[in-house]
């Protein structure tokens, strides 16, 4: 009998996730804090709350998250001048180099990921995990 899609996919998601541990060790961060670092590139300026959710962690890991991020200089927060309450998330320069750094090694764990498959499966693929998040979401 084939595995499960549901397996296949945690099996998948744990091997990226343990070569992207290893790539990012020497910068001494997690991928789960990269995973938050790129949400901030893609959409600087966000709550904490939304930063979590962007980053499939609970609020009370980004909470820890956001205290060791911005203990290390990766991250600022400030107030939300549309709501005083809350407190914005920002990259700081230092963040933004630190992406730069890892952006071609990712992207050849990425090639890597899928070196088997032609531009057109790629695509498909993509699509498809997409799809699928879609209609769970």
């Amino acid at each position: 009998m084939s595995p499960s899609l549901l397996y296949l996919l945690k099996r998948a998601e744990l091997v990226v996730r343990a070569r992207l541990e290893e790539l990012l060790k020497p910068a001494g961060i997690t991928a789960l804090q990269y995973t938050a670092l790129t949400v901030l590139e893609r959409q600087d300026g966000v709550s904490a709350a939304k930063l979590a959710r962007d980053s499939f962690v609970t609020a009370q890991s980004m909470a820890d998250m956001v205290h060791t991020l911005e203990n290390r200089g990766l991250i600022r927060r400030e107030p939300n001048p549309q709501n005083r309450r809350e407190r914005l998330v920002l990259l700081t320069d230092m963040g933004r180099r630190l992406l730069a750094e890892y952006a071609e090694p990712a992207k050849k764990l990425e090639e890597r990921l899928v070196t088997d498959l032609s531009a057109e499966e790629v695509d498909q693929f993509r699509d498809m995990l997409n799809r699928a998040w879609r209609t769970l979401s």
